[in-house]
């Protein structure tokens, strides 16, 4: 009989191409997770891996099978969800990924509402680019994830919480900076600075700004919206950021000014995403709930003190 385990195991050597990484992913000794492998192949009567002593490769019919097998953990792990989430709510561990474009400005301001609400949520965060995310959520490797709509999400739900605008960032001597409203056509005249390809918020900003992609300086793209800021304070250009960064990247320094871009908006949405099936919708539920309170109150605050 084939157990979860051994598909478990199998699974860990597919992601890590390495008998002893995976056995220290699965906290089993290597001898023991390549046990069940091999019971594993001699049930089915395939082979799954080719090992040699430098590299794991996965068969062509192994390829198939773990395909499978990665179908059958996550459908296992949403029906622990579903059993948990008729428990205390938020009260077992949950994976949850967001992009960098949006994880070091939400998360300080949801995080300790977050905690003082619901203190035994055990809570793991991974930072990567859009595509990586939506991957890992398919997979199951996480349990939800918050992206930047529009964002290709095929199979996967999402549940939208938030919608923003965007602002451009000018040095305080900047003619510019005087402005409470600028419009794109307005930018076309201007060196916007904008984060490398593969970031969504590039794409989000080309499209809202009616952009083609060799009307921006490559040369001077940014890895970060910290980086971006930075160069905007060196004279360097102009850049486009979203509101929920406003407080963190411009904030009290006296170089900088943002303004209002006048297009119609909302510019960016945010959103979970998760599996058709995940069992813990009423969770997410709750921190989309949880996560706009404390955006509305940010929110209101910035337009206070502007």
């Amino acid at each position: 009989m084939i157990s979860l385990k051994q598909l478990i195991y199998a699974l860990a050597v597919d992601k890590t191409r390495h008998f002893k990484k995976a056995a220290d992913l699965c906290s089993v000794s290597q001898s023991a997770l390549s046990t069940a492998i091999s019971e594993l192949e001699s049930q089915l009567d395939l082979q799954i891996f080719e090992r040699d002593n430098k590299k794991v490769f996965v068969t062509p019919m192994g390829e198939q099978l773990l395909e499978r097998a990665r179908s059958i953990k996550v459908q296992i792990d949403d029906l622990y969800q579903l059993s948990r989430s008729q428990k205390s709510p938020l009260s077992f561990p949950l994976s949850l990924g967001v992009i960098p474009t949006i994880g070091p400005f939400l998360l300080p301001k949801v995080l300790p509402r977050v905690r003082e609400l619901y203190p035994d949520l055990e809570l793991t965060i991974v930072e990567e680019q859009s595509h990586v995310l939506v991957e890992m959520v398919r997979n199951g490797d996480l349990d939800t994830a918050i992206l930047a709509l529009p964002y290709a999400h095929d199979g996967l739900h999402a549940f939208e919480f938030w919608d923003e605008d965007f602002f451009t960032v000018f040095h305080r001597h900047d003619e510019n900076a005087k402005l409470t409203e600028i419009t794109s056509k307005e930018l076309h005249h201007m060196r916007l600075l904008l984060l490398k390809d593969g970031h969504c918020l590039k794409d989000h900003a080309l499209a809202v700004c009616q952009f083609n992609p060799s009307e921006t300086d490559n040369s001077l793209a940014g890895t970060s919206l910290y980086t971006l800021i930075q160069m905007v304070a060196g004279r360097m250009g102009t850049t486009l950021v979203p509101e929920m960064a406003l407080d963190q990247l411009v904030g009290e320094n006296s170089e900088l000014k943002a303004v209002h871009l006048q297009e119609p908006g909302p510019h960016r949405r945010i959103a979970f995403v998760t599996r058709l099936n995940y069992g813990g919708v009423n969770n997410i539920e709750l921190l989309m709930k949880l996560f706009r309170e404390q955006l509305t109150h940010y929110q209101s605050a910035r337009k206070k003190n502007a």
